[in-house]
């Protein structure tokens, strides 16, 4: 609404045409990993357990209910549809 009322010359570098939005404030540029070795796997998933607590939601990967962290760290998880990847 801010920049509606008070910048619309500003928000309208931030128009697309897309059918689910009007406006993007973020560049769309999905970066595609192939995971071909166990290092890369193991790399990529250790960032993503470690996201959470980079953004200050928890001490430690397994903490967040969210996460897979604790099936990997303690072999136990709140979310009957995950496995482990060695399985």
């Amino acid at each position: 609404m801010d920049l509606q009322k008070n910048h619309p010359a500003v928000l309208s570098q931030f128009k697309v045409k897309t059918k689910d939005r009007t406006y993007q404030f973020w560049e769309r540029n999905a970066l595609s990993i192939e995971l071909s070795t166990e290092k890369v796997f193991q790399q990529k998933l250790d960032y993503i357990h470690d996201n959470p607590v980079r953004a200050g939601l928890c001490i430690l990967p397994e903490q967040y209910r969210y996460s897979s962290a604790s099936l990997y760290e303690l072999n136990k998880t709140v979310w009957d549809f995950l496995t482990h990847s060695k399985d």
